[in-house]
């Protein structure tokens, strides 16, 4: 019988470039591992690894499904995606925050209270961070899907607010947008399937203990 396969999901991109430099100090097998190729699937048998390369947003849904036992991903699409997956360990890269926008003359216009967006439309490509956020503070918005540019839409008036990820914050001055609250930080984790996890369980924490190794005790 031969070892126990385990199928890890990486991220196209950058996000994926990460991961395998992290997993390679690691000692993981990623010799010609690319996330940015055609080629989708890397196998090494003799090591029982196998890595999927797929969309950010969609590793979620692969590790819920058990079509993958691990995957690493943005905490802020963990959160978005709400699927019941176990978190193992934060990796430290990848760092980003959500925050809520606002055209800057808007919020120059009247005194700094989160309350004066109540009612508003909001346009975010992450409804659910969006909804739960406004709720949270009890107030009522009108959320609106977006899949791109969404600094777009308060300059053609789809909407007055945007909640959005920011790394450096450049893309909010060249659009006129003023962040006026962080709703949560993120980086990039490890997840685990639920039933892989019970199922492989000493394949998974040889797995996370080197990843932890790496990043500093994680988690």
């Amino acid at each position: 019988m031969g070892m126990q396969q385990l199928v890890i999901a990486l991220p196209k991109g950058k996000l994926g470039e990460e991961a395998l430099g992290v997993m390679d100090r690691a000692g993981l097998p990623v010799a010609g591992v690319a996330t940015e190729s055609r080629k989708l699937v890397f196998d090494f048998p003799g090591e029982g690894i196998k890595y999927i390369i797929c969309r950010p947003t969609d590793i979620p849904t692969y590790v819920d499904y058990g079509a993958a036992d691990l995957g690493v991903v943005g905490k802020d699409t963990i959160v978005e995606a709400g699927a019941d997956v176990f978190e193992l360990v934060d990796l430290k890269f990848g760092y980003c925050r959500f925050v809520v926008a606002v055209p800057r003359v808007f919020w120059e216009q009247g005194p700094p209270d989160l309350n004066r967006l109540d009612r508003c439309r909001v346009a975010t490509k992450f409804p659910r961070v969006a909804a739960d956020y406004f709720a949270s503070r009890g107030m009522q918005v009108e959320v609106v899907k977006l899949h791109g540019n969404i600094e777009l839409a308060p300059q053609v008036g789809l909407a007055e607010v945007i909640v959005d990820i920011v790394s450096t914050g450049r893309t909010l001055q060249e659009n006129d947008l003023v962040a006026v609250t962080d709703i949560f930080h993120a980086t990039a984790r490890l997840i685990a399937n639920r039933v892989s996890y019970r199922i492989k369980y000493h394949r998974l924490q040889e797995v996370v203990e080197a990843l932890k190794g790496v990043v500093g005790n994680g988690g």
